[in-house]
C-alpha cells in the first residue's frame, strides 16, 4: 500500500519508480514464509505472538551472504540504477541494503527506510533500525522515537507524515460526496453507514457482522470492502437484498472511492492494521476494532497508539456488538490527522539527500 502510494506521488513529479518485493520474488522459501505469515493473520492472529518473536531472533535477512536470490536482486538493482532505494519492510533494511550497495559500488544510491508503524510497542521490530541507512522516516513522532531508542542516529530520523495515496489528502466536498454515494452505490448519506474494512491480506469478519446487522432489524447501510478476497465477496452476494439494511460488497476499488467511503462512514469496523488505521486517521473515521482470534504484536502497537492519542479505544470480539454500537448515541473515537503536508515533503527530503552527495 505505502509503496504504491509513494509511486503515485513520484509519478506525479515525473520521477520513474519501480516496486520490487524481494521476499516474494527472491525464493520459494521466502514466499512460503510470507504466505505463512498471511495465513496466520487470516486464521488465528494470536499465533503471531510466537511467529513474530521467532522472526525477530532468527535474523533471516540480516546478512547479505545468507540471502537467497541475492544474485537476482542485485541484477534488478543494476538494471534500474536508482538514485534512491526506499525500504518499507522491516526485514529489508540490513542484508538487502548491503546487496544494494554491492550492486552499485561506483554510485551507491541513497538508502531510506520508511516505517509505517504508528507507534512503539511489542510489535515494533528491531530490524526496522539500521544506523547505516541514510534516512529513517516514520509517520508520527512516536514512530521516530521508537527508532531512536533502538539505536537510529537522531540526525537521520525524519517525521514524514502518513504515506497514503493522493485521494486521502483531498479536501472533502460534502455535496459532491453525497451525490456520488447516491449515484455510485445507491446509498443515502443521511442514514447510518457501516464500512467493513479489510487489510491487504483479506482479513475480515464481514459475513457475521452483516448477518448480525440485519438481524437487529433497524435501518442501516453496509459497504463491505472485500479487496482480493473473492470468497467473502461470493458469500455476501448470496445474502440478497434487505428492505432495511442494504449491503454493497465491493472488490478492489480505486483509492478515491475508498477515501470517499471512509469520509462518509458513520463507523469503520476492521482489524487494527497500520494501513487501514492510517487511512482512517487521514479521513477522521470513527473506528471499532476487530480483535477476534487474538491481537498480533504489530496490531498491539497500533491499539496502544490509538488509545494514547484519543483516550478512547473501542474494540470487540463479537459481531453483534458492531450494529449495536453503530446505532447507539456513543460512537467510537476518531483520530483526525493534523498534518497538512503531503508525501511530497518526503520526496523533497530524499531529493535533498541525493543532491548533498
Amino acid at each position: 500500500m505505502r509503496a504504491k502510494a509513494l509511486g503515485d506521488w513520484a509519478r506525479g513529479e515525473k520521477l520513474p519508480t519501480r516496486i520490487y518485493k524481494p521476499l516474494e520474488y527472491g525464493s520459494r522459501l521466502y514466499l512460503f514464509g510470507t504466505r505463512l505469515y498471511n495465513s496466520i493473520q487470516k486464521t488465528f492472529p494470536l499465533l503471531h505472538r510466537v511467529y513474530f518473536p521467532f522472526l525477530e531472533a532468527a535474523c533471516l535477512h540480516r546478512r547479505a551472504g545468507f540471502i537467497l536470490g541475492a544474485k537476482r536482486f542485485k541484477s534488478v538493482v543494476r538494471d534500474c540504477a536508482p538514485d534512491v532505494v526506499v525500504s518499507m519492510h522491516a526485514h529489508l533494511n540490513h542484508g538487502y541494503r548491503d546487496l544494494v550497495m554491492d550492486a552499485m559500488p561506483e554510485k551507491p544510491p541513497v538508502f531510506s527506510i520508511y516505517c509505517g508503524e504508528l507507534g512503539d510497542g511489542p510489535g515494533f521490530s528491531r530490524h526496522w533500525v539500521n544506523p547505516d541507512a541514510d534516512l529513517f522516516a516514520g509517520p508520527f513522532p512516536e514512530t521516530c522515537q521508537a527508532a531512536i531508542s533502538r539505536g537510529m542516529p537522531e540526525d537521520k530520523v525524519y517525521e514524514a507524515g502518513l504515506l497514503l495515496r493522493p485521494a486521502f489528502f483531498e479536501k472533502p466536498k460534502a455535496k459532491a460526496d453525497e451525490a456520488l454515494l447516491r449515484k455510485k452505490w445507491d446509498l443515502d448519506p443521511k442514514l447510518p453507514l457501516l464500512v467493513l474494512g479489510t487489510g491487504a491480506n483479506g482479513v475480515n469478519r464481514h459475513l457475521p457482522v452483516a448477518i448480525a446487522t440485519r438481524a437487529l432489524g433497524k435501518v442501516a447501510q453496509i459497504v463491505a470492502l472485500c479487496g482480493e478476497n473473492r470468497k467473502t465477496m461470493r458469500w455476501l452476494e448470496t445474502m440478497g437484498q434487505h428492505s432495511k439494511v442494504p449491503l454493497r460488497p465491493l472488490p478492489t476499488i480505486p483509492a478515491s472511492e475508498i477515501a470517499l467511503l471512509m469520509r462518509s462512514a458513520t463507523m469503520l469496523f476492521a482489524r487494527p492494521g497500520a494501513g487501514t488505521m492510517s487511512e482512517a486517521i487521514a479521513c477522521g473515521t470513527p473506528v471499532l476494532f476487530d480483535v477476534s482470534r487474538g491481537v498480533m504484536p504489530q496490531e498491539q502497537n497500533n491499539l496502544s497508539f490509538w488509545q494514547t492519542r484519543t483516550s478512547g479505544l473501542n474494540s470487540t470480539k463479537k459481531a453483534l456488538d458492531v450494529p449495536r454500537l453503530l446505532l447507539s448515541h456513543s460512537l467510537p473515537a476518531t483520530l483526525p490527522y493534523a498534518g497538512k503536508e503531503t508525501p511530497l515533503r518526503f520526496l523533497e527530503k530524499l531529493r535533498e539527500i541525493v543532491a548533498s552527495r
